[in-house]
């Protein structure tokens, strides 16, 4: 899986971008996020309030319940708002 990180989700975590391979278990986008929130302090705090991340996956918005594979590209960022 290709994960791409924008704003401070970027900022926090350290990198923008990195490739992954799915543990067992994890098959939705809700899933994902604990694994990931669970890979270290950098993310575990970038990830502390998962209602502040919004999720893309394959350049689609995602819900929580919706899968992820390995073959994937998803993208985390914060909310985006218009001014």
């Amino acid at each position: 899986m290709r994960l791409l990180y924008f704003a401070w989700l970027k900022q926090k975590i350290g990198h923008s971008e990195e490739e992954v391979t799915l543990p067992e278990g994890v098959k939705n986008v809700e899933e994902l996020l604990q694994w990931l929130a669970g890979r270290g302090e950098n993310y575990a705090a970038a990830l502390s309030d998962p209602k502040a991340v919004r999720v893309a996956v394959n350049q689609e918005y995602a819900r929580p319940a919706d899968p992820v594979k390995n073959d994937d590209e998803v993208a985390l960022f914060p909310p985006v708002t218009g001014g």
